[in-house]
């Protein structure tokens, strides 16, 4: 009978030892909870502590079961402690136990008893706290250019959008001096605002930004020509017309009247166009400039035994052998006296002729010519001078070097004309001996300025 009795409590001990241990091995928690090991369930996570800067815009972090609230810094919170702990019993994953958590509006078991609702709250015909609408009752006491937003427990005064608080009025806000909310011009409104574009602009679709109006695609406004640009647009004509006052129209012009320089020499106007001509001895280059046509490389009178040489607008002939006695032709162009000649002792040792050309239009004070020794001695010196060919002063040499002069025109020359000018170097040597030569220049000077 004792055995009977020892094994059936052992068995009824074993069976009980199973079900607790299937009833509080559970430590998984839902979100907003973790197991506390010390009371054996789970208990809620304060965010208000542990989340950074969790509520913004001045806003107060309230801690609730799961979770948290951000309310304003006005609003009241009602806790009820039979609520905290029934959420905390029931916050266990696949808990086994079930509870209920009392309602803090539900009315007491007594209905005849009276309960005490915190400010902003009033008893309801259920005997239950309910939030008062300020709002809606007309309780508040917003200004009337403020909005009332009812809260639980409470109420705030705002303002409408657009507008500021400033003290205990609104003010408007005026967007205009805010960061660009507009791409051009900004007006302001009382609460708002709207955008304007420039001249040649619209709004686009999102009402501020500015886009160009391509008025050449739109409408084109020209007579002939247009480009787009940016706010704007541009008339052109086509060669030979004009934009007439309105800038828009075009009129046929006559292009030799609107400039003097259009042509080099000589411009001939025609129907929406114009030609330039040159004067004999040039020719057209580019449709506007004058170029000297050199007849030394094309067709000349020259005979065989003279040398052509060009010059702006025509060509000469020169003798191809210049040395005249007692002087003999060593080189092309140089003639030499010789000392065996007792002639020769009172004459230049040696004469070179050398041609150039230039435009009667030449520019005063020019350099026209150097002049330099081929060959330089020791223990001389040397000294330049026009020999001839200067009695109207139109020339200027002035030595550069010891062995070297430059021919330097200061009066304007006219043409056609052929001017011949000597100059002589002097050269005197340690023993006072002197030689010279001469350097015989023709100046042919064109017969058109242009």
């Amino acid at each position: 009978m004792l055995t009977a009795m020892f094994l059936a409590a052992l068995i009824l001990i074993t069976v009980h030892s199973q079900e607790t241990e299937e009833t509080i091995t559970y430590t998984q928690c839902t979100d907003g909870y973790e197991w506390d090991p010390v009371r054996q369930r789970c208990k809620d996570i304060d965010e208000c502590e542990i989340v950074p800067d969790a509520c913004k815009g001045g806003m107060k972090c309230v801690n609730h079961y799961g979770g948290y609230l951000c309310l304003p810094r006005t609003a009241q919170i009602i806790v009820n402690e039979r609520e905290e702990a029934a959420a905390e019993s029931t916050s266990g994953r696949n808990n086994v136990i079930r509870r209920t958590p009392a309602d803090p509006h539900r009315a007491p078991p007594n209905p005849t008893h009276q309960i005490q609702c915190a400010a902003g709250y009033e008893q309801s015909d259920h005997n239950v706290c309910q939030d008062i609408d300020e709002c809606a009752t007309g309780t508040h006491n917003c200004r009337a250019d403020q909005v009332c937003v009812n809260l639980r427990g409470s109420f705030s005064c705002q303002c409408p959008p657009g507008y500021q608080k400033r003290g205990d009025q609104c003010v408007d806000v005026d967007e205009c001096t805010l960061p660009p909310y507009c791409h051009h011009r900004c007006v302001n409104t009382p609460g708002s605002y709207y955008c304007q574009c420039n001249a040649g602009f619209q709004l686009a679709s999102n009402n501020h930004t500015c886009v160009d109006i391509n008025e050449c695609d739109a409408n084109n406004p020209c007579a002939q020509q247009c480009y787009n640009i940016l706010g704007s647009f541009i008339c052109q004509c086509n060669p030979g017309f004009e934009l007439s006052s309105d800038r828009i129209n075009c009129e046929d012009t006559d292009e030799c009247r609107t400039s003097s320089y259009i042509c080099q020499y000589q411009c001939v106007n025609e129907p929406g166009k114009f030609s330039c001509v040159c004067p004999e001895g040039y020719q057209v280059v580019g449709s506007r400039t004058c170029q000297d046509i050199n007849e030394c490389e094309t067709t000349n009178e020259c005979r065989e035994d003279e040398i052509c040489w060009n010059y702006h607008g025509g060509f000469r002939c020169y003798p191809r052998n210049p040395c005249q006695e007692p002087y003999v032709l060593t080189s092309e162009n140089r003639c030499v006296c010789p000392v065996s000649n007792t002639i020769c002792r009172e004459l230049p040792y040696s004469v070179v002729y050398k041609y150039m050309s230039i435009r009667s239009d030449r520019t005063v004070p020019s350099d026209i010519f150097q002049i330099q020794a081929t060959t330089i001695y020791p223990n001389t010196i040397n000294t330049f001078r026009i020999k001839s060919g200067n009695e109207n002063g139109e020339f200027y040499l002035r030595q550069t070097s010891a062995v070297s002069a430059m021919l330097v025109l200061v009066k304007s020359l006219s043409g056609p004309r052929e001017h011949i000018v000597d100059l002589e170097m002097l050269t005197v040597n340690s023993l006072n001996y002197r030689t010279s030569s001469v350097l015989r220049l023709t100046i042919i000077v064109g017969p058109y300025a242009f």
